[in-house]
């Protein structure tokens, strides 16, 4: 008798995570096996609408009275979202805009930005997500890169563009005031036009989401079509509840918070916007509100808010909110610790980037157990660690590049380059090391190790270790050149309101605590660090600070 030949082990692996992500979501309420037909269709409409307008429609189709968005205009239902996205898509048909067209949007978050996400993949053109923050020279080299057609973009950006501005056609999705020197809006486009769908297309245009562009043109990550399955990375360990309110603080540009727009949606949750600029006060205040269960954010976000202080944060009820989802960077012990305190164990950090999308999540229970950890990887994904010579690295706390695989990584940038990748995992441009448990730490950036008198400085040890103290608010570490270590440490602190201290308290308080060589030489107050519009620290603004 022969032999029945064993499957791969990829294959295998594909089958398992592929079952324990219907169990996931079953248990979330994400899918209800009862219904097979809504099932079916779900997975029909990702194999053409992609993942926004796949959430959308199956939102819509379980209760379309419900309330899908809030921003400042009031509230929209999925059904007459679905109308109004309807009949922008049959608009710009009507202008000559089809699959084969690349639109970008440059939107704050708003019905606008919806709107063009939805109408966008319902016609099965690729969209690009453009940063906010970002400057004209940036927006038109990643425009000319990406071959966008055309701009779906609130007017108050339209100058950012220069002289493209008149050579693309260029639609407004918010005017608010601003001159729009006669360009179209979203109500121009849908005016007169039916709100029964638009031809389907034959497969999904994309979404590029853009790299954070810290250190030079943010590039560009495409994600075509996407398996509703893959909402389980995120259940796994994240307990979303279902018909509730999710506060989006976090810009639906990037990563973090448009995932939390399509899962949000998925689970049958009303979206609440925010507009204009992070504000902490008003972020309690939709909280309180929309008795909302979810709040999305960046870490940064989540560090103002609890700096309001206790008095403040007590003027609010937050008691509906079951999960205070964070992303976009390591959370400190300190933060961590300050946030249990303010909300209870409701914490989760997502470790995930634009390139390899989720990669672990920290539970409240693992950020109790071991402060500043970045947790597991959740079902569908691999973490690994790798040495310099790239040999696998399986001791607790040896520190290497990681490694991550899921079905959510991306497949190369769009100008044709990638990460660097080993067994089939790929570098997601962080240092790490994993515990006795298995726990996930981030020790830093691959590019931001400084090598300081022939000793290795990772920023981010410094930097948690700042903020542990209560006169300092934030405090960021980089190398600057000198003549004797090769490199120096210089410390940007910022202070807390009415706090007094000086260069050398600072110093004497890392060196009783840390190796010599991670005492800052130099210690440069200031009143805020340079970020980009999703909160990550741009180093190489403080790299070029003069000190004086």
């Amino acid at each position: 008798m022969s032999a029945i030949p064993s499957m791969p082990a990829a294959l295998v692996r594909t089958v398992a995570d592929g079952l324990s992500a219907v169990g996931v979501l079953r248990r979330s309420g994400a899918i209800e096996l009862q219904h097979p037909a809504e099932l079916v269709r779900t997975a029909r409409d990702a194999a053409v609408l992609g993942p926004v307008v796949t959430a959308f429609a199956h939102a819509a189709r379980s209760d379309g009275a419900a309330t899908a968005i809030v921003d400042e205009q009031g509230s929209l239902t999925f059904a007459e979202l679905d109308s109004l996205s309807n009949a922008v898509a049959n608009g710009l048909v009507a202008r000559g805009i089809a699959s084969d067209t690349v639109l970008a949007a440059l939107c704050r978050d708003h019905r606008g930005m919806v709107l063009s996400l939805l109408a966008a993949g319902k016609l099965g053109a690729r969209i690009v997500l453009l940063n906010t923050g970002m400057a004209g020279p940036q927006l038109v080299s990643v425009a000319e890169r990406e071959n966008v057609g055309a701009v779906l973009l609130d007017a108050e950006f339209v100058d950012r563009f220069g002289e493209l501005a008149d050579k693309l056609p260029m639609i407004l999705t918010s005017n608010d005031g601003w001159v729009n020197h006669g360009r179209p809006t979203l109500d121009d486009v849908r005016a007169g036009r039916t709100t029964r769908p638009p031809k389907a297309p034959t497969r999904p245009g994309g979404i590029v989401v853009l790299t954070s562009g810290t250190t030079g043109t943010p590039k560009g990550a495409p994600r075509g079509k996407v398996s509703p399955l893959q909402s389980a990375q995120f259940l796994d360990r994240i307990p979303l509840p279902k018909a509730s309110a999710t506060v989006l603080a976090a810009p639906a540009f990037h990563g973090t918070g448009l995932s939390q727009l399509i899962l949000g949606w998925a689970l049958g949750n009303a979206i609440v916007l925010q507009q204009r600029k992070f504000d902490p006060r008003r972020t309690l205040a939709d909280i309180e509100h929309h008795r909302a269960g979810t709040l999305v954010l960046v870490p940064t976000m989540l560090q103002r808010i609890v700096d309001l202080g206790e008095p403040v944060l007590a003027e609010y009820d937050t008691s509906s909110l079951k999960v205070i989802f964070a992303a976009g960077s390591s959370i400190s012990p300190d933060l961590s610790r300050r946030t249990a305190r303010a909300f209870g164990e409701v914490l989760y950090n997502l470790y995930a980037s634009t390139e390899v999308a989720v990669a672990a999540v920290a539970t409240p229970s693992d950020m109790r157990e071991a402060p500043g950890t970045v947790g597991r990887p959740p079902v569908g994904c691999r973490v690994a660690i790798y040495d310099d010579q790239r040999r696998r690295v399986t001791e607790p706390g040896v520190v290497g590049t990681i490694f991550v695989a899921s079905a959510l990584s991306f497949g190369g940038y769009t100008d044709g380059t990638g990460k660097e990748t080993v067994d089939g995992m790929q570098s997601s441009g962080d240092i790490g090391h994993f515990d006795a448990a298995g726990r996930l730490f981030i020790d830093g950036r691959d590019d931001d190790m400084i090598i300081s008198g022939g000793e290795n400085v990772f920023p981010l040890e410094v930097e948690n270790l700042l903020v542990e103290r209560p006169d300092i608010l934030e405090a960021a570490v980089v190398g600057v050149e000198d003549p004797d270590f090769g490199k120096r440490l210089r410390a940007f602190v910022v202070l807390a309101p009415d706090a007094s201290c000086d260069a050398q308290q600072i110093k004497d308080y890392v060196k009783a605590t840390l190796a010599r060589h991670k005492v800052p030489r130099d210690v440069v107050f200031v009143d805020e660090l340079p970020r980009n519009a999703t909160g990550k620290l741009l180093r190489r603004k403080l790299g070029s600070a003069d000190p004086r």
